[in-house]
């Protein structure tokens, strides 16, 4: 295996497990009753509405999110304005037990292979803190990492794609790009980037199948 091949990964969702998957974490760092947290995303849309509206572009991701934090705020008789304050609180303890052990496979699998690694985030550190990022195992094998929070630049822009091949060095060909939203899958097909639409209820099939794009 050359190392002329890489690994593109979007971060939350396809590295982190959901905030979805991670409601008893959230419960129990922030003592609120279990069950409290009903809203499951793609894992049950007939539990959130809201979901559905970012799913037909009615609402931004950000959107969704930063809607999802005021309410959790609230519920802790605090106001939360960012995502950031709710990615800490809820989970900025232990970074390890947001990692999906699905990614820590495929991500060890193709470091030990010698491809590239990067990530194409829209919004790493925005959501996470660059704190939770220096913390976040693994995050040292990346070679390459694109953060809108600071490139301004979000997928599915064709720019975002861009820069993230030209900052591995690489022809199009030679990489795969994973993410969950199919805004950005859409994005990468606009470029002619190869890509593998993450399924967050499949993540190991979702893994096996970019591994075996790249020839592993």
């Amino acid at each position: 295996m050359t190392r002329e091949r890489a690994l593109i990964l979007d971060f939350g969702g396809v590295v982190t497990r959901t905030l979805f998957e991670t409601h008893d974490i959230t419960e129990r760092t922030l003592g609120l009753p279990q069950g409290s947290l009903t809203w499951l995303g793609p894992f049950d849309t007939a539990t959130d509405p809201l979901w559905v509206a970012m799913q037909n572009r009615e609402i931004s991701e950000r959107d969704y999110w930063l809607t999802r934090a005021g309410e959790i705020g609230r519920m802790v008789r605090e106001s939360w304005t960012d995502m950031q304050t709710f990615v800490r609180r809820a989970r900025g303890a232990e970074p390890e037990l947001v990692l999906r052990p699905e990614a820590r496979d495929a991500i060890l699998r193709a470091k030990e292979a010698g491809l590239k690694l990067a990530i194409l985030s829209n919004e790493l550190d925005l959501f996470y803190g660059a704190e939770f990022r220096k913390r976040f195992p693994l995050i040292d094998l990346f070679d390459v990492i694109v953060d809108a929070t600071y490139t301004k630049i979000l997928k599915p822009d064709p720019r975002a794609y861009e820069q993230v091949l030209s900052e591995l060095g690489l022809p199009r060909e030679a990489c795969v790009f994973v993410d969950d939203q199919k805004k950005n899958i859409e994005g990468a097909e606009a470029v002619g980037l190869p890509h593998v639409h993450f399924d967050v209820t499949r993540p190991a099939e979702s893994y096996a199948r970019a591994l075996a794009m790249l020839g592993l």
